[in-house]
């Protein structure tokens, strides 16, 4: 069974208890700061490992409970697959556990458990009370059925039930996606001394390994991952699920913030305009109007913008779900269906939530036409979200693509049948447009070679697939270069692949000198010198020699007997054909001599490169022809 990896993270109000439950299930105290520790409050999200066996790695985020730290707090559970409820038996439900439990449902978390928490400085009667309330509260929420566990972290009591229902939990439970693209929100960013900078966060999807290249978006910052550690011990690969710190080489610490995207891909849409439906908290303070100031959190990113309507010019309460765009000040790292967070800068106040219908949204009209494209959008076209689905991963079977389009089979095999989709292998779609994407990429690739390798006869077949397989499935790219064969666009000497057009050539710079090798080599027949005369004789420099060996080997103009002598191609033939038509069947290599007229020392190289190109075959102190 593939292990799988998941983050949970603690919410809930201020003083509640979530950093001491955290260290009751984990050991680990995650407040870190000197002014965490004075002021006994968490300021910064703090990290811990809760619990590994064969199956599962379980992280546990605790973020801030603090009202101004909230910034902190949406960055924290971005990223979590389960959130524990903290709610403290001697307080209930406070302001600040109504508005994570709002960011918890905009963020899309729909799995959640609640923990009741000093439940020592309270009687049962009191703590019936607080269920109630705590009930009460969650109705209509995705916390609504979540099971209680009552704890006092100081005590222990409760603990180990809290955890063995964590653990239950996740194992019922499926893991992010880990076959698309990477993609790691950064949350935090800082130096070690000898190592450079160091980022931390949640991998959102993907995979990451060691000495992988990466960029930092949306700067487009190219950068490897040096290192990486889970949970301060060193890992090959980072997983989707799982906290990890990763060392970046080419990067200073002043060039990167929280909110930044580390990705493998570049199929992320970097963008400033967004398409969105939204929802607003139940309770607005405020009139929400057109075109006010807002403030965005989506993964751990924060940046200001304006909110733009198309069917009204104020929100003062709507339960509905509302299409509209977010004009941004910067840009962010998003994909459709990306969750978020809206606040309001000013009185700061959570007014809502949604998720993003499409990253590249343009300018539109006032009006419901407008309305009528969005809602278009939101639902997307079956051949809409198989192209996403494919642009993501690159190709996909069937049934990897009913379940990341959600259409049923028939509808699915319906529009497959469109020309941009293209079924390989007999099992696997991609698009026609990355087809020729890639076909060019290989075009690019084998034209650059020819230019500064004109001698070879091409690129390793395994080493052009490999250049690209970070990229693309491999097998993906093994149908791409045999199409391209197929289509007269490539072609294939063995194992080598070049441009159909291409034919091994001598730089124009050293033409000359090679047909004066040639002439030489030529002209002294099968009484020649060493081959490396004829070389520096001829001008050719010792840089060169390797290449242009083996290139006028592979075009047969000449053939070594050995490691120091060679014949023109020309010359090794007649003397093949001589030695044919003056012997029988078979020959001995005194008889040989006296046909060529060879001393010993060219003729049993030149035997012997008989044998090896398959001319004749050694029985004995003979030698047999074979073709």
């Amino acid at each position: 069974m593939e292990k799988r990896y998941f983050t949970i993270g603690m919410a809930g109000h201020i003083d509640h208890g979530k950093t001491t439950l955290t260290k009751a299930l984990t050991n680990v105290d995650t407040d870190r700061l000197k002014e965490e520790k004075e002021r006994q409050i968490s300021i910064e999200l703090g990290f811990a490992p809760l619990y590994e066996d064969d199956e599962i790695q379980i992280s546990v985020i605790d973020v801030p409970g603090h009202e101004r730290f909230i910034r902190q707090m949406i960055a924290g559970v971005a990223g979590i697959d389960l959130v524990v409820l903290v709610v403290a038996a001697d307080e209930g439900v406070m302001p600040q556990t109504r508005e994570h439990l709002d960011i918890l449902k905009f963020l899309g978390v729909k799995n959640g458990l609640v923990a009741i928490t000093k439940i020592d400085r309270v009687d049962e009667e009191f703590i019936e009370l607080v269920k109630d309330d705590i009930l009460e509260e969650l109705s209509n929420t995705v916390f609504e059925d979540s099971q209680f566990v009552l704890v006092d972290s100081l005590s222990k009591k409760g603990i180990d039930e809290m955890k063995e229902l964590i653990i239950k939990t996740l194992k019922e439970q499926e893991m992010r996606d880990a076959k698309g693209a990477f993609r790691l929100p950064i949350d935090q960013v800082f130096t070690v001394k000898g190592q450079g900078t160091v980022v931390r966060g949640t991998v959102y999807e993907g995979t990451v390994a060691e000495g992988q290249a990466l960029k930092i978006m949306p700067n487009g910052i190219e950068v490897r991952a040096r290192q990486i550690q889970v949970h301060h011990k060193p890992a090959v690969k980072a997983y989707a699920g799982q906290r990890t710190a990763i060392n970046l080489s080419n990067v200073s610490v002043d060039d990167l913030v929280r909110g930044d995207v580390l990705v493998s891909s570049e199929h992320f849409i970097v963008t400033k305009t967004v398409d969105v439906a939204i929802r607003m908290v139940a309770d607005l303070e405020h009139i929400v109007k057109q075109r006010m100031p807002i403030k965005l959190h989506i993964g751990t990113a924060e940046v200001m913008g304006r909110i733009v309507f198309f069917d009204r010019n104020e929100i003062k309460e709507e339960n509905g779900e509302i299409l509209c765009q977010l004009r941004l000040e910067e840009e962010i790292l998003t994909k459709r269906g990306d969750r978020f967070i809206l606040r309001r800068p000013s009185p700061q106040e959570t007014i809502g939530g949604g998720w993003v219908i499409d990253p590249r949204g343009n300018k539109y009209r006032f009006g419901n036409q407008t309305i009528e494209e969005l809602e278009k959008k939101k639902v997307g076209t079956p051949i809409e979200r198989i192209t996403a689905a494919l642009v993501e991963a690159k190709s996909l079977p069937v049934n990897e693509l009913i379940k990341r389009t959600a259409l049923d089979e028939e509808t699915l095999n319906e529009h497959l049948t469109d020309a941009e989709f293209v079924l390989y292998n007999g099992k696997e779609y991609t698009l026609q447009g990355l087809i020729h994407s890639i076909e060019e990429d290989i075009f690019d690739q084998l034209q650059d070679y020819h230019l500064t390798h004109s001698m070879k006869t091409g690129v390793n077949k395994a080493e052009l697939i490999h250049t690209m397989q970070k990229r693309f499935p491999k097998s993906l790219l093994d149908f791409v270069v045999e199409n391209g064969m197929t289509n007269g666009l490539f072609k294939r000497k063995e194992q080598f692949v070049s441009l159909a057009s291409f034919v091994p050539h001598v730089p124009k710079s050293w033409e000359k000198r090679t047909e004066n090798l040639l002439f030489e080599l030529k002209k002294d027949a099968l009484k020649v010198r060493y081959l490396k005369d004829y070389f520096s004789s001829a001008g050719i420099p010792e840089s060169l020699i390797f290449d242009l060996k083996r290139f006028l080997e592979e075009q047969e103009l000449i053939v070594p007997l050995d490691e120091q002598f060679a014949y023109h191609g020309d010359v090794f033939k007649e003397a093949v054909e001589k030695l044919r038509s003056q012997t029988g069947s078979e020959f001995e290599v005194g008889a040989a001599k006296e046909v060529l007229d060879l001393s010993r020392k060219y003729m049993i190289p030149f035997l012997e490169r008989l044998d090896a190109k398959g001319f004749t075959k050694r029985v004995e102190n003979k030698r047999v022809w074979q073709k």
